[in-house]
């Protein structure tokens, strides 16, 4: 079995190459280099020129051969464009998932297999498994890490089928320590290498002079609201435990976001523009005087307005639900099926390294609602929610308001 292995210079995929290599196979390393600019990019962050030196050493010490190539074209198609469009909207990409998409499980997929590859590995915290189905038909599971502070199976939630069935994990079953051990043991040059962080291929960055390349600064009001402002109803609603629905109209409201209007608080400060900012955000506001952090709850890039509110218990930075466009939900497993007229639960999350939490999920024909147990911090517009079944990720879709 030919296997190519996406090595980044990091320990987690030079493990995965150790540990491909130690099992016989024939195996070549592929080295990505996705971004070019620096702009916003913070300081003391390693470059693409450092990755890719480290990568060789480590090719040289498990005497692989490794491949230089650029992707740097597609990937500000694929990825950096949609992440300004999205913010262009007021909404909050997720670059990571999307890279994961269109970048390493397709185009660099399809240059491995251009290079005779018949497996991709890649150094992601998660694990695959396959089942006959009743037709004879191999199904793909993605199941999360065996290390629940290192799983990334959310960040593959919108891989296919027939990406899964030519990917291979080869760290999945190991926690982090053990990664690391496995990398000293071998004496690789990426063995206390610091994890990468920030925007997948480009890094740690500060956001706002990075969507400058694209997004004009734009002056506008903060608006605060009071806890006080909502009314009794809304509260129940919004902030009690439990499935509380009576139909699906009361399940669509619930899913809705709260609009505001200037008129509905005091004006706390100014920003630089709306679509630099996020629910759920509490740095970058610069506005003090208060007992308590400010939080935004929402924004409105059409009016260029940002909305906060008081501590991180506000009611306003909690919802009950969410709504998925029907033309937006993934489907891991092809024989399950969110068909209009489903429900059931499942466990769910909203962002990375968010503990699963319980929720309904009800499938309309316009799309999918998500109704939670317990109210939700931050949901925010343009993030995937993901659905899982104990540990196996068995959908997801980008959140649509």
């Amino acid at each position: 079995m030919r296997i190519a292995v996406g090595l980044s210079g990091g320990v987690d995929s030079s493990v995965a190459a150790l540990l491909l290599k130690r099992e016989g196979h024939e195996l070549f390393a592929m080295f990505m280099q996705n971004w070019h600019d620096t702009t916003g990019t913070l300081h003391g962050d390693c470059s693409w020129e450092e990755d890719y030196s480290v990568a060789r050493m480590v090719a040289k010490k498990l005497d692989i051969p490794l491949i230089f190539t650029d992707l740097s074209a597609l990937y500000r198609k694929r990825v950096v464009d949609y992440m300004f469009e999205e913010y262009s909207r007021g909404r909050t990409p997720n670059p990571d998932v999307m890279c994961n998409r269109e970048i390493k499980f397709d185009a660099f997929m399809t240059q491995a297999f251009e290079h005779g590859a018949d497996y991709v590995a890649t150094g992601h915290y998660c694990r695959k498994e396959s089942f006959k189905d009743e037709k004879g038909r191999e199904i793909f599971q993605l199941l999360a890490g065996k290390d629940p502070n290192k799983d990334q199976s959310y960040f593959l939630c919108q891989l296919t089928q027939q990406q899964l069935s030519k990917a291979l994990f080869p760290i999945g079953h190991l926690h982090k320590k053990q990664v690391r051990e496995l990398a000293l043991q071998a004496g690789l040059p990426s063995a206390e290498r610091k994890d990468s962080q920030g925007i997948c291929f480009v890094g740690k960055v500060d956001l706002p002079v990075f969507l400058q390349q694209k997004l004009a600064e734009k002056e506008g009001i903060v608006v605060k609201i009071s806890s006080d402002f909502y009314t009794s109803e809304y509260k129940e609603e919004n902030l009690a435990t439990g499935y509380n629905f009576n139909d699906i109209d009361h399940l669509r409201k619930l899913s809705l976001p709260y609009l505001y209007s200037e008129t509905d608080g005091i004006i706390a400060g100014r920003h630089n523009g709306a679509h630099f900012y996020t629910i759920g955000q509490r740095k970058g506001l610069n506005i003090g005087g208060y007992s308590s952090p400010l939080y935004i709850i929402s924004t409105d890039s059409q009016n260029n307005i940002i909305y906060v509110g008081e501590g991180q218990t506000h009611p306003g930075l909690f919802r009950k639900a969410l709504f998925i466009e029907r033309n937006e939900i993934h489907n891991i497993r092809p024989d399950i099926q969110a068909e209009p007229g489903f429900s059931g639960e499942y466990l769910v999350r909203i962002r990375y390294r968010q503990p699963l939490q319980r929720a309904m999920l009800f499938s309309e024909n316009e799309g999918l609602y998500i109704l939670f147990h317990e109210p939700q911090r931050s949901v925010t517009a343009g993030q995937f929610a993901t659905w899982y079944r104990d540990d196996e990720l068995i959908g997801s879709g980008e959140i649509s308001k």
